[in-house]
């Protein structure tokens, strides 16, 4: 599953790069499974397709009318029609096919063969339907009107040769390549491979993300507030965060200050996870269980497992954990409490190797250069990397709340992160900076 993360020394201060190189070092991409079409939708192709039959297998129409030869409407008018014997229907997924010969017209059906002989399709609205009555807006049903189905048909306007009639191919062709490997597959590349006749590729897997978070006081939502409680935001914002990222997450939920209790409900999760999160209890207080409970993990299990403890160049996010737990080396990564810091580090660093897990080349969100709207500078401690809340537009971003880590309200009308750079103390307005887009 993964391989050992990197260790430095306690005091150790990581980068923001060099924590995410460590992770994605780490994390390796799941292997690969053929799944059922349904199943492997969000998956990831690890194989080229190519298509064994062209499609649309075979010349048909693409409107309800009359498939004739050019010649016998040539010149038709309203005036002067092409009179012609209508010598059946042609019905989509019809096996027996008409022959249409001189002076001779058959209704078709949208998507049904073109019949021998035949060289165009008219719209039923360019003849009377066979009523001759004039003009008509489309068919009368079959079992309301069997005889449309023979008698004479009145033709009031010419077609040239293969009008309304899609060529066998014309959207694929057989031995053409489908869908390249790396494809995620959406709704779109489902329906191609349907049509195409596939009823199962080979993907990897979308990671199976648990996420839970500590803290005894933290309450359900729906749930009664009691003195000292909060609602647990953290795991549900991280397990949308995951889904969002392509995952198929599972929220634990919140759990107690216990280091016991903790280890337990991670042991427990681990025969459903190829990730695990937790968020809480990563810094240097006395009830910081993530780090009691896991920082010697590595002792009893197999060798290479294990959590490291960090401090990060980074506000909001500075105490991070990152290693494996379990037998089967389960990346595992812990993040802070805070609201914001858990968000933040989640699209920084969990983001990113949920989409190494899929087997992704392009794991990061988009960056781009924005011009800062602002009513003052932009402060910044020296020596972090900073990630302020903003809403990006037409190349400009404005901030959104304040730097404090526990603003959710703020962090709801954020669709972009501002990245102010380590060096960095102070943006003034009008400056360009890097802005990580979020949607």
């Amino acid at each position: 599953m993964s391989a050992a993360p990197r260790t430095a020394g306690q005091d150790h201060l990581w980068s923001v790069d060099e924590h995410l190189e460590d992770i994605l070092a780490t994390v390796r991409p799941l292997e690969p499974i053929e799944l059922q079409l349904l199943d492997a939708q969000g998956c990831v192709l690890v194989e080229d397709v190519t298509v064994p039959v062209s499609l649309p297998p075979f010349d048909n129409s693409s409107m309800d009318g009359y498939a004739v030869r050019v010649a016998d409407v040539a010149g038709a008018s309203e005036e002067f029609p092409a009179v012609l014997e209508v010598v059946g229907d042609v019905a989509a997924g019809q096996a027996e096919l008409l022959q249409v010969g001189p002076g001779q017209a058959a209704r078709i059906m949208t998507g049904a063969p073109l019949p021998p002989g035949a060289e165009t399709v008219v719209p039923v609205e360019w003849t009377d339907g066979g009523l001759g009555e004039g003009p008509v807006t489309g068919m009368r049903a079959r079992s309301l009107a069997p005889a449309g189905a023979d008698g004479q048909v009145q033709v009031y306007r010419p077609a040239e040769a293969r009008a309304h009639v899609r060529a066998m191919g014309s959207d694929v062709k057989a031995g053409d390549r489908a869908l390249e490997a790396g494809t995620v597959l959406g709704p779109p590349q489902i329906a191609l491979l349907a049509a195409i006749g596939r009823g199962s590729v080979r993907v990897r897997p979308r990671p199976r993300v648990v996420v839970l978070s500590t803290g005894s006081e933290l309450v359900q939502p729906d749930q009664e507030l009691g003195s000292g409680q909060i609602y647990d935001s953290n795991s549900f914002a991280l397990t949308a965060c995951a889904r969002d990222a392509g995952a198929i997450a599972y929220r634990v939920g919140a759990v107690a200050d216990d280091a016991e209790t903790l280890r337990s409900t991670i042991e427990d999760q681990l025969v459903r996870a190829d990730l695990m999160v937790t968020t809480g209890g990563v810094s240097v207080g006395a009830y910081d269980v993530v780090k009691e409970a896991l920082s010697h993990v590595g002792d009893e299990d197999e060798a290479g497992s294990g959590i490291d403890f960090r401090k990060l160049a980074m506000q909001p996010g500075k105490p991070q954990g990152f290693g494996s737990i379990g037998p089967d080396h389960t990346p595992l990564l812990a993040l802070p409490g805070n609201p914001v810091s858990s968000y933040v580090s989640f699209e920084l660093f969990v983001r990113p190797a949920i989409r190494t897990l899929m087997g992704l080349d392009d794991v990061h969100r988009p960056t781009t250069r924005a011009t800062l709207t602002a009513d003052e500078a932009l402060t910044s401690p020296k020596g972090r990397r900073q990630f302020l809340r903003g809403t990006y537009a037409d190349g400009e971003v404005t901030p959104v709340g304040g730097a404090g880590s526990h603003l959710v309200a703020a962090l709801a009308h954020a669709d972009a992160l501002i990245v102010v750079p380590e060096d960095v103390e102070s943006v003034e307005p009008g400056a360009e900076v890097e802005v990580v887009l979020l949607r």
